[in-house]
C-alpha cells in the first residue's frame, strides 16, 4: 500500500452501487412523501366545492376555479391579504433595524449590562404567546392600539427581534473589528462604519433575520385574533376562520385560500434564499 493510500481519510472510501442506490431510493421516497400534504391542499383547491368528501377514489376530477373565484371576489380575503402583507412588511423592515443595531452593538461594544441584555434576550424566547397574550393586551390598550396596525406590529416585534438579535451578534462576530478600526481612522463615526461598512457585509444575516420576521408576522394566529376585531381589520390567520363554522369547515375556499397565501411568503424566500444558508451558518463559530 502507497503512502498516498496510507493518507486517505476512511470516510473517502467509495460508496457502494447498491448502498448508493438505496440512500436515494429512501431520500426519494422521503421527499415524496413530505409532498403529499401539498399535493393534496394544492389538488383540493382545483376540484368542486364539496368534492373532498366524495366517495369517489379518483384522485382528481373536474378541476375547476370556482373555489379561487370566490375566496378573491365574494369574501375579503383581498383585504385581509392587504393587511397581512402590510403588518408582516413592516415587521419585517422595523425587527431588521432594530435588531442589526443590537446585534451590532452587544457584538462590538463592552458596557455594563451587557451580560443582563444577553440573557434577557434568551429568556424572552422561553415564554409561550398564550402567556403573553394578555400582558400585552392591557399595555396595547393603555396605548390605544387595539385594532390597531402599529400594536400588531409590536407584539409580532417582540417575538422576531430577540431570536434575530442573537443571530445578528453570532453574524458580526465573524466580521473582523478591524474593519471597523479603519473606517473610523478614515473619520467615520461608529455608526458610519456600521451602516457603509459593516452592513454591506452582513446581508446573509440580514436575509435570515428579514425571512424570520416576515414569516413570524405572515403565518401568526393567537395574536391576530386577540388584538384585532372587525372583518376590515383582519389579517390572513383571523380572516381564515370565517370558512370554519362550528359544524363546517369550507375546504374547497381554505385549500385555495392556502395556495394563494404562499405566494407572497414564496417571493420572499426566493428574494433572500441564496444567504439563508450562510447566514444561519456563519455565526455557529467563531474562528
Amino acid at each position: 500500500m502507497s503512502a498516498h493510500d496510507e493518507k486517505k481519510p476512511r470516510h473517502a472510501k467509495k460508496r457502494s452501487v447498491v448502498a448508493s442506490i438505496g440512500l436515494h431510493a429512501a431520500l426519494l421516497t422521503a421527499s415524496a412523501i413530505s409532498l403529499i400534504p401539498l399535493a393534496w391542499l394544492v389538488l383540493t383547491s382545483f376540484k368542486p366545492k364539496d368534492a373532498w368528501i366524495s366517495s369517489d377514489v379518483r384522485f382528481f376530477d373536474q378541476p375547476t376555479l370556482d373555489n379561487y373565484r370566490y375566496v378573491l371576489t365574494e369574501t375579503s380575503f383581498p383585504r385581509w391579504l392587504l393587511n397581512s402583507v402590510l403588518v408582516a412588511g413592516m415587521t419585517m423592515v422595523i425587527g431588521v433595524l432594530i435588531a442589526a443595531s443590537t446585534g451590532y452593538a452587544i457584538s462590538r461594544f463592552r458596557f455594563a449590562g451587557l451580560r443582563t441584555i444577553l440573557w434577557l434576550l434568551l429568556v424572552t424566547q422561553m415564554f409561550p404567546v398564550a402567556v403573553l397574550i394578555v400582558p400585552l393586551y392591557n399595555l396595547l390598550g393603555r396605548l390605544g392600539l387595539i385594532n390597531q396596525y402599529p400594536g400588531l406590529v409590536i407584539a409580532y416585534l417582540t417575538v422576531a427581534v430577540p431570536f434575530s438579535a442573537w443571530m445578528m451578534k453570532g453574524y458580526f462576530d465573524t466580521i473582523p473589528t478591524e474593519i471597523d478600526q479603519a473606517g473610523q481612522i478614515d473619520g467615520l463615526t461608529p455608526f458610519g462604519a456600521f451602516f457603509r461598512l459593516i452592513l454591506p457585509l452582513a446581508k446573509p444575516g440580514l436575509a435570515v433575520a428579514a425571512f424570520y420576521s416576515f414569516i413570524t408576522a405572515w403565518g401568526e394566529v393567537a395574536y391576530a385574533t386577540a388584538f384585532m376585531t372587525g372583518d376590515d381589520h383582519y389579517t390572513l390567520a383571523p380572516g381564515l376562520q370565517q370558512f370554519v363554522s362550528q359544524t363546517r369547515a369550507e375546504w374547497g375556499w381554505l385549500t385555495a385560500a392556502a395556495v394563494l397565501i404562499t405566494i407572497p411568503a414564496g417571493a420572499v424566500f426566493l428574494a433572500v434564499q441564496r444567504h439563508l444558508v450562510t447566514g444561519l451558518t456563519a455565526g455557529a463559530s467563531k474562528s
